[in-house]
């Protein structure tokens, strides 16, 4: 599929050398500061933006919310641009961080399809702040060479049965969140004792955790270091492509279908820049970039609609609507609730 993305990047910069020169775009001296988070944004598609608009692009990257977060309110770089996960941005628009953006006059963005906006809604209640990125689910990526049974449910996490080969991840939302589900609480309760439950049986699970990784979980299964992982849906794709033997579910109690969007900073002095950069993203080739760049599951739906069939049919990529009926939103930014949670990780990691 990149070869797809090549021919499409050469048509751009014929026409572009058609109607400017081969040169590009004319530079205009703006410059945007973009915060995303590590590989997941193409980024040939950065240097096509500036070819077109004149607009550099100043990148920089971060691995969890929480990282993302503290790097941007420390306020040692002014961020324009922010891509992060739907309470991280409920929690950002909440403190008055993210500018009101006007998503009806862009060009592109009715490619980001209804459902994508009714999800936001859950974070960003009148869909003013952000834009739809991408999208998935957590759960299990596993070996069936190497289990008992099919699997289906959180409980092999906690069991014991996989003691020594089961990979949990780094991510103290995450981590938390398939535990809550796990007990048959809701992953955005406020309620301390189930939290705290969850943080008992984490404790009591944590002999049983091979190692606590993000990104590196998939690789683990995929060499056969571990029997299972808890991963994000892309990664799971991305597992089976490597080792065919390697499965995907989401368990029966549920799990978290998360939405990783875009928000315009409260310190964005352009934000005109700023919505040409966003529409740029939601553009059909653009889009399709990114998605074959990371392959996670993308609520463009031009890029859907162009989907090879096969790509279509995994749950890894487009998530069955079974599979996510029972999954929730997580939209818990209460500061007392996050503070809770901090100080329980804390301690699990600390053991």
């Amino acid at each position: 599929m990149k070869s797809k993305i090549i021919a499409v990047i050469c048509v751009i910069s014929a026409v572009l050398c058609l109607t400017s020169g081969c040169g590009g775009a004319a530079e205009t001296g703006e410059t945007l500061t973009v915060f995303n988070y590590s590989e997941y944004l193409d980024p040939e598609m950065l240097e096509l933006f500036t070819k077109e608009t004149g607009i550099k692009v100043k990148y920089e990257e971060a691995t969890t919310p929480e990282e993302l977060y503290t790097k941007y309110m420390s306020g040692g770089i002014s961020y324009d641009l922010i891509c992060t996960s739907d309470y991280m941005v409920k929690q950002l628009i909440g403190e008055g961080e993210a500018q009101p953006v006007d998503f009806g006059s862009m060009q592109y963005s009715s490619n980001i399809g209804d459902r994508f906006w009714e999800m936001s809604k859950s974070i960003d209640p009148d869909n003013k702040y952000a834009l739809p990125y991408f999208w998935g689910t957590i759960g299990l990526l596993y070996d069936s060479t190497r289990v008992y049974e099919d699997i289906d449910s959180w409980d092999v996490l906690f069991n014991g049965e996989y003691a020594g080969d089961i990979i949990m991840q780094d991510s103290m939302r995450d981590t938390f969140m398939i535990t809550l589900k796990h007990l048959g609480y809701s992953l955005n309760t406020s309620d301390e004792n189930e939290i705290r439950e969850a943080a008992e049986a984490l404790k009591q699970q944590k002999p049983d955790v091979q190692a606590y990784l993000v990104d590196e979980a998939r690789d683990e299964v995929v060499a056969g270091n571990a029997t299972m992982a808890v991963v994000y849906s892309g990664e799971a794709y991305l597992g089976h492509e490597y080792n065919s033997n390697l499965r995907y579910v989401v368990p029966k109690e549920g799990s978290n279908v998360w939405l990783d969007s875009w928000i315009v900073t409260k310190k964005c002095q352009n934000p005109e820049a700023a919505a040409k950069f966003l529409d740029f993203l939601c553009r059909e080739d653009v889009a399709t970039a990114n998605f074959e760049y990371i392959y996670y599951s993308t609520p463009n739906e031009a890029v859907l609609a162009s989907m090879d069939p096969e790509l279509k049919e995994d749950p890894a990529i487009v998530p069955p609507d079974q599979a996510v009926d029972k999954c929730e939103v997580c939209t818990q930014s209460d500061p007392k609730i996050t503070e809770l949670y901090n100080e329980l990780w804390k301690e699990l990691k600390a053991e």
